[in-house]
């Protein structure tokens, strides 16, 4: 079972294609028990276009296992479990903003 703010890789769809890409495990160890998909919030390089209050520029993308800055975006997608590997670990300032930027643009507290 993956644990919360896992990095992982997976074929993630985008608006214009599916691709291999970064993300970041959102779902909690209670969902991830009952159901065989994950739920993912989408990372990306693309930087610069991320400036939504519901965006979160990582402070620490290479303990992360990332290869270039990369920031979050509340891009949300469901995957089979079996679809992702694993490359690294948020720390707990990045996960922190994360879960700061989910709760601000879903309706939960």
């Amino acid at each position: 079972m993956s644990e919360p703010g896992d990095v992982v890789t997976v074929e993630f769809p985008g608006i214009a294609e599916t691709k291999r890409r970064p993300a970041v495990v959102v779902s909690t160890h209670l969902y991830q028990r009952t159901r065989p998909d994950v739920i993912l919030g989408l990372l990306t390089t693309q930087i610069t276009n991320a400036t939504l209050p519901s965006d979160y520029a990582l402070q620490d993308w290479e303990q992360a296992g990332l290869h270039k800055p990369s920031t979050f975006r509340t891009f949300l997608e469901t995957v089979p479990a079996t679809a992702m590997r694993v490359i690294g670990h948020l720390s707990e300032r990045d996960w922190q903003g994360i879960q700061q930027c989910l709760q601000a643009a879903l309706a939960v507290r």
